[in-house]
């Protein structure tokens, strides 16, 4: 039986408690709503005295907008993170109802490029349809263009950073969006530098508490990523469409750390030692997609999308030790880490009306996964050198292949029950083989039955029930078949790979009440969830001669709850519609049985459980249209640790802030000052020696923060 704790049983109950007061007060006050009204439209003209600039402004002045855009999902999970294939889900936003096909190129991050002088209407699809491109979100964003036989537009940026050293960073973006005929196509070009200066320091003390180590860090990275995207869209007749999309990626980054550490022996000065780090990496990422789809005269339709998409990375690092007095450097460690991953996948199906009031779509997606890795490892340890290993001695020389070739084969099943209510109901088969070449070699085949259940109940126009019942089997992560890098600790070189890996699977419960507030005076909304977790995948202990090594493995079964409780209103009732609050808490507890220690405790997480958040913006468009706000968010309750089979590491938590200023001004450009500082990020980590976390004995306790912040931003932003 699940034992809550008293903290998470007190906000249950306030929360239940504040949801079942509205819940009977829209009641009364409300009419019972029809199918239609599941859908929430916003016309351009309900924008127009905001002037905005792209349709991600537009966006911003619609209450409660972040449900729709993932505020109001559950926590993690499995499946919950970008996995290979497509599915039916992903992406919650459609351009002229259709989902744009790609990972890298999606309509969410298109929101930022198209012009708000593009958009006729935008539609917030609260309920399920056959019709729909996309399925399982709680609410779809349908963002719809104007038609016009000739037109195109263009918008830009132009922007400046000034990170925590005093540095400053340009950037740019150029997009056009037009039409021709049939013909429509969106065209765009972004260079912005990824910059950041951190600055970090160490404090490790032994069991007594006496001074052992402190470690002085300066780390650099400096990016210059260039994104080029193209989508292209044909309407052959008012049957036949077709869509082609491109991206590209180009992410050259050099990354420098510079450590002066210093040792104590009983709390006394020892010695004292510079370190430099130079790991440079090189990204190039492209991608293509398309899809066609038919209507026949009876109204059924056939579609099929693809896409085939490549990441490429090559990251070097480099460990110098530095002579305080010459500045001279000799190398002591080199990493060499290649990474490709290759996509092809392909989804067809055809969507068919049974009956007035439901429809069936059936089809199949197959996709295959390929991920191919290689690891040199040299140290300095007087041994036989080799050039391949930086002119050091070879320690590690690993190579990978991982392979997957799956298939799913899917029949979706949409009942309109009445006006007020639909049933939306997934069968999914899964068969998959999984095989690995190289240092490692396995081939697996597995199959899996997913069902999922959507109910959907309008109890009045305002007020919406949703619950959903979903049998979800995560992705697994190709980096953990094979040997890797762990760029978080700098005395842990590579970790192992674990060839048998098994896919974490769950059983997922969620109930969500939405109510809309009249005359668009906000959103309340409300979401319980519980996660029952098969084959969970953490650290586990693979040592072998001697050695005390861990790998990724599952550990067994666990469970997941909590809620989401999100509220967005515009203070109307303070005489200002143009000022809107928003506010978020989520909380999640989790138990898992510990490999290494065999007692319950909270899954291994670095962040992204508990957390509570506010956002408040203000609209002055009498005032040159000008609008401030602020956003800020911090996670809290959880343990937020990680435990491996030698150390646990502990990551405390500090705000977020995002604050800026906006206004048209000189030229009818947009002038916009940002400042965003997302506070210390710390980590205390507990060393064992001996053993295990389980057999062996404290060593000591490392105490790290950084901060890169705050960073200063001016964007000019026009349209022509």
């Amino acid at each position: 039986m699940t034992t809550y704790s008293p903290s998470l049983q007190r906000l249950f109950a306030v929360s239940l408690s504040t949801t079942l007061l509205l819940c009977a007060g829209s009641i009364k006050a409300q009419t019972p709503s029809t199918a239609d009204d599941a859908t929430v439209t916003y016309p351009a003209e309900y924008f127009a005295q905001y002037q905005p600039f792209s349709v991600d402004d537009m966006l911003a002045r619609i209450p409660g907008i972040n449900l729709a855009q993932g505020g109001g999902r559950s926590q993690g999970g499995p499946g919950s993170g970008g996995g290979r294939g497509l599915g039916a889900g992903g992406d919650q936003v459609l351009i002229n109802g259709r989902r744009i096909a790609g990972k890298g190129n999606e309509g969410n991050q298109q929101l930022s490029r198209i012009p708000a002088s593009e958009v006729q209407y935008i539609e917030i699809i609260r309920g399920t349809s056959g019709d729909l491109d996309v399925r399982g979100g709680t609410q779809v964003i349908n963002v719809v263009l104007n038609e016009a036989q000739s037109n195109v537009s263009f918008a830009y940026e132009v922007n400046m950073d000034m990170a925590y050293d005093g540095e400053m960073i340009p950037g740019a973006k150029l997009s056009a969006t037009g039409q021709s005929g049939a013909f429509n196509y969106f065209l765009s070009a972004e260079r912005e530098p990824r910059y950041d200066f951190r600055d970090g320091w160490e404090v490790a003390t032994d069991t007594s508490g006496l001074l052992s180590e402190t470690v002085k860090r300066d780390q650099i990275t400096d990016g210059w990523p260039v994104n080029l995207v193209a989508n292209f869209g044909y309407e052959f007749s008012s049957r036949d469409t077709a869509n082609l999309n491109l991206s590209a990626v180009r992410n050259p980054v050099d990354d420098t750390t510079d450590r002066v550490i210093t040792t104590y022996d009983a709390g006394q000065l020892n010695t004292r030692i510079f370190e430099n780090d130079a790991q440079p990496s090189d990204e190039d990422t492209f991608e293509i997609g398309g899809d066609y789809m038919h209507v026949f005269e009876n109204g059924s339709r056939w579609k099929t999308l693809f896409i085939v998409n490549e990441n490429e990375n090559l990251s070097l690092r480099s460990r110098y030790k530095v002579d305080g007095a010459s500045l001279a450097r000799s190398r002591d460690l080199f990493l060499s880490n290649y990474e490709k991953n290759q996509e092809r996948i392909v989804r067809s199906s055809y969507i068919f009306d049974v009956f007035e009031d439901q429809s069936v779509e059936a089809g199949v997606e197959r996709a295959q996964t390929i991920l191919d890795t290689s690891l040199q490892l040299g140290l300095l340890t007087g041994g036989q050198t080799d050039e391949r290993f930086g002119g050091l001695t070879p320690i590690t020389d690993s190579i990978g292949t991982v392979e997957e070739m799956r298939y799913e084969y899917f029949a979706i099943h949409n009942w309109a029950m009445n006006d007020r209510m639909t049933l939306e109901t997934t069968l999914l088969f899964e068969d998959s083989t999984i095989s690995q070449t190289g240092t490692l070699a396995n081939s697996r085949d597995f199959t899996f039955f997913r069902p999922k259940i959507d109910y959907r109940f309008d109890i009045s126009p305002s007020l919406q029930f949703r619950g959903t019942i979903e049998k979800d089997v995560a992705q697994l992560s190709f980096r953990d078949f094979t040997a890797g890098v762990d760029q978080s600790d700098d005395e842990q070189n590579s970790f192992e790979g674990n060839a048998a890996l098994r896919q974490e699977q769950s059983w997922r419960y969620e109930a969500n009440l939405e109510f809309r507030l009249p005359n668009d005076a906000g959103v309340i909304n409300t979401n319980f969830f519980y996660h029952d977790l098969e084959d969970l995948i953490d650290n586990v202990d693979v040592s072998s001669g001697g050695n005390i090594l861990s790998a990724r493995g599952n550990i067994g079964d666990g469970e997941r709850y909590g809620f989401n409780f999100n509220g967005s209103l515009r203070l109307s009732f303070l005489n200002q519609p143009n000022m809107l609050l928003t506010a978020g808490l989520n909380m999640e507890e989790s138990t898992v049985t510990d490999p290494f220690l065999q007692q319950e405790r909270e899954r291994s997480i670095r962040g992204g459980a508990s957390r509570y958040s506010f956002s408040y913006r203000h609209d002055l468009p009498e005032l040159g249209n000008t609008n401030y706000g602020i956003r800020a968010s911090r996670e809290f309750y959880n343990d937020f640790l990680v435990w491996d089979i030698d150390k646990t590491e502990q990551y405390p938590k500090d705000w977020f802030w995002f604050t800026w200023v906006e206004t048209q001004a000189f030229g009818n450009l947009i002038y916009r000052f940002e400042i965003r500082d997302s506070g210390e990020r710390c980590r205390i980590r507990t060393r064992y020696q001996g053993g295990t976390i389980a057999t062996g004995y404290i060593q000591e306790r490392e105490d790290s923060c950084s901060v890169n912040g705050p960073v200063y931003a001016i964007k000019i932003r026009g349209t022509f």
